[in-house]
């Protein structure tokens, strides 16, 4: 078995503005900065074999922010964010819509909720055949996360979609997951 531990990345310049940024690469805003680095003190006491962070720029420096010194970061594309194509960077108020929506057809120029599933399942026969009886932790986004309820958990992407934190206002230092 594995033991995950999923976090999301800080608050961006693109959240505090509404925007929906997808694969568009985007800053942490000082609040992400400053909610990276309170996270280091909130989990100092977890101990993880190693940590995979989205290769996109948030969520690779809130790793770094949360854990670097500490234990091995490696960047994975696998859990990137959904790639909304021509919705990448649009504002959440168009693009949080459509999500619910595109679950298995793919945004226009992008790809589906379920092929963000396929990305993380491949991610998962990853982990079962290289970290075995390992704590892992993630620093992602939404789309993952949502991908592993799915899976992990059970869910229909109807359910992982109305019950998600972001919605129920429940954010948490880490969601945990145990893969068998």
């Amino acid at each position: 078995m594995i033991h995950i531990t999923y976090f999301v990345h800080g608050t961006t310049v693109d959240n505090e503005k509404e925007i929906s940024s997808g694969w568009k690469d985007v800053e942490l805003s000082e609040l992400g900065i400053k909610q990276s680095q309170e996270l280091k003190n909130k989990v100092k006491d977890m101990k993880f074999d190693v940590v995979f962070c989205s290769d996109l720029k948030r969520a690779t420096d809130s790793a770094n922010l949360t854990f670097q010194g500490a234990v091995t970061i490696v960047q994975d594309s696998r859990v990137r964010e959904c790639n909304y194509g021509i919705f990448n960077g649009k504002p959440s108020a168009v693009v949080e819509p459509l999500q619910e929506r595109n679950i298995k057809e793919g945004f226009p120029e992008g790809e589906s909720y379920e092929d963000v599933k396929k990305r993380i399942l491949d991610f998962l026969d990853f982990l079962r055949n290289n970290y075995d009886g390992k704590k892992v932790a993630i620093v992602a986004h939404k789309a993952p996360q949502l991908a592993l309820d799915v899976i992990l958990r059970g869910k229909t992407w109807e359910q992982a979609f109305a019950e998600d934190w972001r919605k129920t206002k429940s954010w948490q230092a880490g969601w945990e997951y145990e893969l068998k």
